[in-house]
């Protein structure tokens, strides 16, 4: 039988409903949703109350002992796709997203009307699943979206062959920490000239590349973004994190080929 604290009391035969684990200490508890092995690691969401973020439930990602996100702090993610987005609404645009996660830059870029098309791709099953399964809070927001389609698959992959003429406006990447640090020791190979050029052979004539970070970009990273687009740009994307109770920062790197 499974026991589980309560005020460092352990507490005999809590029960197991829909097989969540729920673990209640005083009137905040965490939540299991779902874990599942992957390729990558051992994959957990769950949500929480939190003293930080005390009127709302706060969803998040682990990866194996490492957390990756949290549905309280996604103000930089909305904003990769804000600001390659808000400047361009006098025409219709193909948007590419490559990491679903929570959902909240995916759900940023619909927020556009003319967002013609959105397609995700997301290396995890799992992580589609949660969205089909309403299991986060902007799935509802994706899913019933028509313009939305989620391809289970490896974004560095996808871009990196032939698209002939069904290229994108708009490539928005947040999969990786950094540049210069990766979930996954194949996606160096990407931030290289040689992969950045396999990217814009995914974009039409004045395509615009945005990137997220958890911290300012290597040098040489932004310099090979220049050497392959017209224009390169980096922002600092400051906002309140709860669970430091403090100004916490991430970066945006915008990059837009020539032509329109």
């Amino acid at each position: 039988m499974r026991q589980y604290a309560v005020l460092g009391t352990p507490v005999a035969g809590l029960s197991i409903r829909h097989k969540h684990i729920v673990v209640i200490m005083s009137r905040f508890f965490v939540e299991e949703l779902d874990y599942q092995k992957t390729a990558l690691g051992d994959l957990v969401l769950r949500r929480r109350r939190s003293p930080s973020v005390p009127d709302a439930l706060v969803y998040e990602v682990k990866l194996d002992d490492e957390m990756l996100m949290s549905s309280s702090v996604n103000a930089s993610e909305r904003e990769l796709a804000r600001l390659v987005l808000e400047g361009r609404q006098d025409r219709e645009l193909d948007v590419l997203v490559g990491g679903l996660g929570l959902g909240y830059t995916a759900a940023a870029a619909l927020e556009y009307a003319n967002v013609r098309r959105l397609v995700v791709v997301e290396l995890l099953g799992p992580v589609i699943g949660w969205h089909r399964r309403r299991l986060v809070p902007a799935a509802e927001a994706l899913m019933e979206d028509g313009r939305c389609s989620v391809v289970e698959g490896d974004f560095f992959e996808y871009v990196a062959r032939p698209h002939g003429e069904d290229r994108y406006d708009v490539i928005l990447l947040d999969i990786d920490h950094s540049p210069d640090c990766w979930l996954g020791p194949s996606h160096r190979d990407f931030y290289t000239p040689e992969g950045l050029r396999g990217l814009t052979g995914c974009l039409g004539a004045g395509g615009v590349f945005g990137v997220w970070s958890a911290w300012k970009a290597p040098k040489e990273f932004v310099e090979m973004l220049g050497c392959l687009f017209a224009s390169v740009r980096e922002h600092e994307i400051s906002f309140y994190n709860p669970h430091i109770s403090d100004t916490d920062t991430n970066w945006v790197i915008t990059a837009e080929l020539g032509g329109s």
